[in-house]
């Protein structure tokens, strides 16, 4: 039972979880079955003007869009955060996103470190940022051909830009090594319960303790 969300009494606020890593350390992976563990962790869906793979439905995996629409909410200032990732643009709608906070609800991005970074001015007091890193270099080379998705040259590309991802380590409140990855999911959720319970985030925290107390303090 979490302390916070199941307490009677006290509520918080809710978080902005990113989860970041280089292709083939294991963020998606960890993605779904921290969603498949944690109910009130939900994963925000981004826009893309990706086309749609086979099985993905749009309002689902991705709002799919084209560019001219990704153009027109760029202008309309509906982003979180957006970035160029492999070709195409990506980005977090914000409505969704305040709506959740409203509700205390805690919200999954599996973006990179430019989205990280955007999401900070407007969301710095509700985010929570975890990097994975692979146990190596080989290791993570090794998962990318085992998942066969990709040509030899993507994955080439994939490792040469992995690197770069790997150097903003430093910017994220939590750097985790994905050795495996049942430990790292519970690496994961002990963070997050930690974040849940921090004094700030419980909203109702002042009027529970006067109540506990009581009128004689």
């Amino acid at each position: 039972m979490d302390a916070l969300s199941d307490h009677p009494v006290r509520s918080r606020r809710g978080l902005l979880i990113v989860l970041s890593s280089p292709s083939g350390a294991g963020k998606s992976t960890i993605s779904r079955m921290l969603l498949d563990a944690d109910r009130d962790v939900t994963m925000s869906i981004s826009a893309t003007t990706r086309p749609p793979r086979p099985g993905e439905i749009t309002g689902v995996d991705y709002f799919f869009v084209d560019d001219a629409e990704f153009d027109r909410m760029i202008a309309a200032n509906e982003f979180v955060e957006w970035a160029h990732v492999f070709g195409h643009r990506y980005g977090t709608p914000k409505a969704p996103v305040k709506q959740a906070l409203r509700r205390g609800s805690d919200i999954l991005f599996d973006i990179d470190w430019q989205g990280a970074r955007q999401l900070e001015p407007d969301f710095g007091e509700h985010l929570v940022t975890i990097f994975l890193l692979p146990p190596s270099m080989t290791e993570l080379e090794h998962r990318l051909h085992t998942r066969a998705q990709d040509s030899e040259d993507v994955i080439a590309d994939r490792m040469r830009r992995a690197a770069g991802e790997i150097e903003h380590w430093a910017e994220y409140d939590y750097v985790l090594v994905n050795r495996d990855m049942d430990t790292c999911l519970g690496e994961v959720r002990a963070i997050i319960s930690a974040e849940r319970s921090r004094r700030i985030r419980q909203t109702g925290l002042v009027e529970f303790v006067r109540d506990l107390i009581g009128p004689q303090h």
